[in-house]
């Protein structure tokens, strides 16, 4: 669940200009703010199973965004390298030819 959690926040993070106002609310009561779906209900005064049918369908909208634009994949690719490019400078391994593979693999994620 954690792991679903992080990976919502993520995807919430890039892609919540995307969404409707009510979606932003929801994901951001529910995932950020760790509201219960009734206590949402209770806030907005509708049905828990609105609140879940919105959430649920969300999720998928923000899921099919990444799909399609990987900006979340991206960002973990990007980071990935650079936190190896960080451990060869740190390691002292400096020789161009180590240092140019992660920065040629950085340049093509663009």
């Amino acid at each position: 669940m954690l792991e679903k959690t992080t990976r919502m926040n993520y995807l919430y993070d890039f892609y919540q200009a995307l969404l409707t106002p009510k979606q932003r609310n929801y994901m951001s009561l529910y995932y950020l703010d760790d509201f219960s779906l009734g206590e949402i209900a209770e806030e907005y005064q509708i049905s828990r199973q609105a609140v879940y049918d919105n959430i649920k369908r969300t999720e998928a909208m923000l899921e099919e965004y990444e799909e399609k634009l990987l900006l979340l994949q991206k960002f973990q690719e990007r980071s990935k390298l650079l936190k190896e490019l960080r451990e060869l400078i740190e390691a002292g391994e400096g020789n161009k030819e180590a240092l140019l593979k992660p920065i040629q693999a950085l340049e093509n994620l663009e």
